[in-house]
C-alpha cells in the first residue's frame, strides 16, 4: 500500500446507481480529495438474495420488485472493463467487495491489488477462506461479528498466510457517533497484534479520524455525490467537502500527535530568551 497514513478507501459500493457516468464521477472526486483507493461492490442477485426476496414488492427507479431493484444497481462485465480502464487512466487504484463465490472470481480476471470482506460475509466461512487463499492484501470489516467469530476469521487469513487488515466496523447505517466505539481499533490491534483499519458509517468526519488518531492504518468511507440520491447509502456517505477535510485531518492527526518525548524546539527556545530574560534578581 502507499506511504500516506492512513490509506484511504473512497467506497462507491452502489451509490453509482446503475450509472457508469456517476461512477466515473465518484471516482475523480476520489482522486481530487487525496484517496487511495476507490471501491465497489459485486454480487450474483440469484445467490445472495432468495426467490421470495426477489419477488417481493419494492419501489425504485428500476422497477417495482426487488430484483428490478438489485439488478439496476448491479454492474457487469461491461461496466467494470471501463472501471478499470477509467482508474488506470486517472491513476487510481481500485478494488470490489465480492458477495459470492462467482463474484470472486469475477473479479479475479481483473488482477487488482485488493480484496475485502465485508462485514455481511465474514462468516461465511467457506468464502472466507476461498479469498483467503489468495493471499493477496486483504480489508475485513468486523461489523456484527463477535469476538470468537473474529478470532476464528483471523485464524484463516493466518493459515493460508495472507496479509490482512483488520477493520473495526459498526454496521447501522448511518451509525450514530456515540455508537462508533472508536477504542475497538485499539482493542482489536492489541488482541491480534496485527494491522487494524477502520471501515466508518457515521455522517461526519470526526469517528474516522479519531480512528486516525488510535492507530487505524486503514479508513473506508462510503462517498457520493448528493446524500439524497436514491440508495440506501448515501446518508451514510460523505459528499466531497467531508471527504476533503476527512483525508486533510486524519493525516494531519500523526504530526498533530508528535513523538511523546519532551523537546524545547528552536522556536520555543527563543520564545524562552524572551519571557524568561529578568533584570536583577528574583525572590
Amino acid at each position: 500500500m502507499a506511504e500516506d497514513s492512513p490509506f484511504i478507501v473512497a467506497e462507491i459500493g452502489i451509490n453509482h446507481n446503475g450509472d457508469l457516468g456517476i461512477a466515473k464521477s465518484l471516482i475523480d472526486l476520489a482522486k481530487d480529495a487525496g484517496c487511495n483507493a476507490v471501491k465497489f461492490q459485486k454480487r450474483t442477485i440469484e445467490i445472495v438474495y432468495s426467490p421470495e426476496m426477489l419477488a417481493a414488492p419494492r419501489e425504485s427507479p428500476w422497477g417495482t420488485t426487488t430484483r428490478q431493484q438489485k439488478e439496476g444497481l448491479e454492474f457487469g462485465k461491461k461496466e467494470y472493463d471501463e472501471i478499470d480502464l477509467y482508474c488506470r487512466k486517472v491513476g487510481i487504484d481500485w478494488f470490489a467487495s465480492a458477495w459470492d463465490i462467482p463474484s470472486q472470481d469475477f473479479l479475479r480476471q481483473y488482477d487488482v491489488k485488493y480484496n475485502k470482506i465485508a462485514s455481511a460475509m465474514l462468516t461465511h466461512w467457506d468464502f472466507t477462506e476461498y479469498v483467503a487463499k489468495e493471499r493477496k492484501q486483504t480489508f475485513v470489516s468486523t461489523g456484527m461479528s463477535t469476538i470468537e467469530e473474529i478470532d476464528k476469521a483471523v485464524g484463516i487469513f493466518r493459515k493460508h498466510n495472507c496479509p490482512f487488515v483488520l477493520m473495526h466496523t459498526v454496521s447501522t447505517y448511518p451509525c450514530k457517533d456515540e455508537e462508533c466505539n472508536i477504542l475497538m481499533v485499539k482493542t482489536l490491534k492489541d488482541k491480534y497484534g496485527c494491522r487494524v483499519g477502520y471501515s466508518g458509517h457515521e455522517v461526519g468526519v470526526l469517528p474516522s479520524v479519531l480512528a486516525a488518531v488510535m492507530g487505524a492504518e486503514v479508513l473506508e468511507r462510503h462517498i457520493t455525490l448528493d446524500r439524497a440520491m436514491y440508495g440506501s447509502d448515501q446518508a451514510a456517505s460523505l459528499e466531497r467537502r467531508g471527504l476533503e477535510i476527512l483525508v486533510r485531518d486524519s493525516r494531519h492527526a500523526k504530526s498533530i500527535l508528535g513523538s511523546g518525548v519532551k523537546t524545547i524546539s528552536d522556536a520555543e527556545k527563543a520564545v524562552a530568551k524572551k519571557l524568561r530574560y529578568f533584570r536583577g534578581n528574583v525572590s
